[in-house]
């Protein structure tokens, strides 16, 4: 359960979001870091109380329709949908990024569309071994930011036989806020796309043979874990090289991770993180198109998504729900043709659907302390008031999206698609939408025996 959290937060959004972020906050984009660790904190901790008491199928989405209403499931379930499939076209731009390390040249829709024809095969012909696959794919991951990390710390304060020690010196010497105290609001619109996946440890709680052992020792290890990998990593980042160079050029035309063993002269570590980061964007975008597929196909049985999309193939792969869950690759291959900023206007996409969708787990987490009470088992310090506290802190960043230049039209796209869900919703949908009181009947039988 750590593992599919850590390996959905730990990824694409640090490895080559953080140049946008570098960008914006420079080298104080460490404490970006650190304040986005503690609202994924409260977010990661609120989903696991509320998972402990419900172990429900559909996690979050089903504790926003129990505790919010009908709309706020459907609202939340969907977005979550949208959020997989763009992370899906996100994480490919990063794969056809990655590979302009070796090949310059190389256009980027070329990257995008031909490991998405990769994805889409894999995901219409097998789905063996998925998690066990997932989880040494994530491993890796996480060995890599470790070893990044160690190696980085090496450099810092001690050198190698090649290399002088660096010191300090990079943080300070133009600043450590150098476009002053605003720029760290600004940049928690960036930093936040890079913690999304913590919330899964919420539907994942549904599986496991111990739900309250499993998400008190997940979430708290993956808050600390994520939390200590951003910031550490992003202290070596910028310890090692000038904030402006590991921003890059502004188009993310490479990861900040991988600049940094070419500017200290190891091209070999550079050539290996790229090559680890290239598969662990393959392995994002090929998980959340199957999580993609599987939710949409599962809305199409709950009245929430059209019947065909129940269809599926003689191999019993859901054909039509795939087809569906594709668009986002679609659209990043469009827009690689029009332009190189595809992966900022896809983060900030994303980075919007997936602010609402916290803000809905945290209202839904103050519907049931208000219900509830406080779980004896595993519970968010402070309840109510550090929820509360958790949505004015998204809230501030949701204003922080709208007021970029650069992540301003994106989000409103995003919000404009919650205009549509919503028209959808009151117009063809209401009538069909079920109650989520029957998992929740389940979840109280099975945690009673």
């Amino acid at each position: 359960m750590t593992m599919i959290a850590l390996g959905s937060a730990l990824g694409t959004g640090l490895f080559l979001g953080s140049g946008a972020a570098i960008g914006v906050a420079g080298p104080a984009v460490i404490i970006c870091y650190a304040i986005g660790s503690l609202i994924a904190a409260i977010i990661a901790c609120a989903a696991g109380e509320m998972a402990v008491k419900y172990p429900v199928r559909g996690g979050f989405g089903t504790m926003a329709g129990r505790f919010l209403g009908p709309f706020a499931g459907f609202i939340t379930r969907w977005a979550y949908w949208a959020t997989t499939v763009c992370v899906a076209g996100a994480e490919l731009v990063a794969v056809a990024t990655y590979l302009k390390f070796w090949w310059p040249e190389l256009p980027l829709w070329v990257g995008i569309l031909v490991f998405a024809l990769v994805i889409v095969f894999l995901n219409a012909y097998s789905v063996k071994s998925f998690g066990l696959v997932e989880f040494f794919l994530s491993g890796i991951k996480v060995i890599a930011v470790v070893a990044f990390i160690v190696i980085g710390l090496i450099i810092v304060f001690f050198g190698l036989p090649s290399h002088p020690a660096e010191g300090t010196r990079h943080l300070t010497e133009n600043g450590f806020i150098p476009n002053g105290p605003s720029s760290i609001w600004l940049g928690m619109a960036v930093v936040m796309f890079s913690f999304g996946g913590i919330e899964l440890i919420s539907i994942s709680a549904a599986e496991a043979k111990d739900p309250v052992r499993s998400v008190r020792s997940a979430g708290k290890a993956t808050i600390w874990r994520l939390a200590t990998f951003y910031v550490l990593a992003l202290f070596v980042v910028m310890a090692l090289m000038p904030w402006s160079a590991a921003a890059g050029t502004g188009d993310l035309s490479s990861s900040p991770f991988v600049m940094v063993f070419s500017e200290v002269g190891i091209p070999a570590a550079a050539a290996v993180i790229n090559f680890i980061v290239l598969i662990a964007a393959l392995s994002a975008a090929n998980a959340n198109v199957y999580a993609g597929t599987r939710l949409i196909h599962s809305l199409s049985y709950q009245g929430m998504a059209p019947r065909a999309l129940q269809r599926t193939t003689k191999l019993g792969s859901p054909a039509r729900s795939l087809a569906m869950s594709c668009v986002g690759i679609l659209v990043v291959i469009v827009l690689a043709l029009v332009t190189e900023n595809v992966f900022l206007i896809m983060m900030s996409v994303i980075t919007t659907f997936i602010l609402v969708v916290w803000i809905l787990i945290l209202g839904s987490y103050i519907s049931y302390r208000r219900k509830n009470g406080a779980s004896s088992e595993f519970r968010l310090l402070g309840g109510t008031p550090t929820a509360v506290l958790g949505i004015l802190g998204l809230v501030a960043i949701f204003a922080a999206v709208l007021s970029s230049p650069d992540m301003r039209l994106p989000g409103f796209v995003a919000l404009c698609f919650y205009a549509f869900l919503t028209a959808v919703y009151y117009l063809f949908v209401r009538r069909f939408v079920g109650s989520d009181m029957d998992a929740f009947d389940e979840a109280e039988v099975a945690t009673s025996v």
